[in-house]
């Protein structure tokens, strides 16, 4: 396995660092089981686990080279899932279909350490985001595209629009949540108590010092229940506390629910953009994107619904559409 160092004077170490693995973890491992055998990891074929050091994070990388991919693509969880899961959905079909990819572990999540002592925000989420595209287009220049599921596709736009000089080519997600609208929280949060109680409770407690610590499941936050439709499945990620089953702070959570984007859709013009709409979702609907989806009208924006697949995909032809649907994509902003 290699390792990399942050590439800005912010990182904490400019030595290589190696932090923990999916080696030992067997959780992955057991959701794997429910995924189509073509995209099963293989002795020939899976990422090779890589850490890098920013803002005192060790952050975790499964990394999927391919030097003569003309497009690489960075791929981003949501807060019930991790850089592993969505190496599992997208990792062996776009690495055989010619294109380089990474996943990244945020803070709270999968095989990355946070920084001792540091109560990290999801506004924590998006400077790291962004550091890494510039750290990636250092390391060499070909187009980048972001992919997020869940909160990641809102996470892939903030970091599109946070990001300077419009370095971002393309981004893809499954779902655009703006929590900022009182129907996205609503209806993605665990009830309207914690939608209209909790969540402008944490808003309160971040400003606490002794109170902006406190952490709570993500599953009492949100509707975690939806997160997979297979029962089974679902049952091993809630179990899993680098995944489903992960604890989140005061602070994140509120940041989380009020963060306010560079750059506003109305106004967004950096690169075109891509959902990719599980048709058995039972988390985030379409029309949750729609309401911040329509008002991008800058750039290209691209609809595709996945037929029979849940909020974390595990079906087919969802599954295989999905892939699809961004190899399209990708191939039109740079011929893979």
């Amino acid at each position: 396995m290699s390792s990399e160092q942050g590439s800005k004077a912010k990182d904490a170490s400019a030595t290589p660092v190696k932090g923990q693995s999916y080696e030992s973890q067997k959780a992955w491992k057991d959701v794997q089981r429910f995924l189509p055998k073509r995209l099963h990891f293989t002795p020939e074929h899976h990422p090779v686990e890589e850490w890098w050091m920013n803002r005192g994070h060790t952050l975790h990388l499964d990394r999927w080279r391919n030097p003569s991919a003309k497009v690489r693509v960075i791929m981003h969880h949501g807060v019930g899932t991790n850089g592993r899961q969505m190496s599992m959905i997208l990792g062996v079909p776009l690495h055989t279909a010619g294109l380089e990819l990474v996943a990244i572990d945020m803070p709270g999540y999968g095989c990355t350490t946070a920084a001792p002592g540091v109560t990290y925000s999801y506004d924590d989420w998006v400077d790291i985001a962004s550091d890494f595209i510039d750290h990636e287009l250092e390391l060499d220049s070909r187009p980048i595209v972001l992919y997020g599921l869940s909160a990641g596709g809102m996470l892939t736009y903030h970091a599109a629009a946070l990001n300077k000089n419009k370095k971002v080519a393309g981004i893809v997600g499954m779902t655009f949540l703006d929590q900022r609208i009182q129907q996205v929280s609503d209806e993605t949060t665990r009830n309207l108590l914690i939608a209209r109680v909790g969540m402008p409770l944490a808003k309160l407690l971040q400003h606490v010092p002794l109170a902006k610590a406190l952490s709570m499941p993500m599953w009492l936050a949100s509707k975690m229940s939806a997160l997979a439709n297979d029962p089974a499945a679902l049952r091993v990620l809630l179990a899993d506390r680098t995944s489903g089953g992960s604890w989140q702070s005061m602070r994140f959570l509120a940041s989380y629910s009020t963060y306010q984007p560079a750059v506003e859709p109305e106004h967004f013009d950096v690169c075109p953009v891509l959902l990719t709409q599980p048709a058995e979702d039972r988390w985030t609907p379409l029309h949750l994107s729609e309401l911040f989806l329509r008002n991008i009208t800058k750039v290209p924006v691209k609809t595709v619904i996945l037929e029979n697949a849940g909020h974390y995909p595990l079906e087919e032809p969802g599954l295989q559409q999905m892939s699809d649907a961004i190899l399209e994509f990708v191939t039109k902003l740079s011929p893979v």
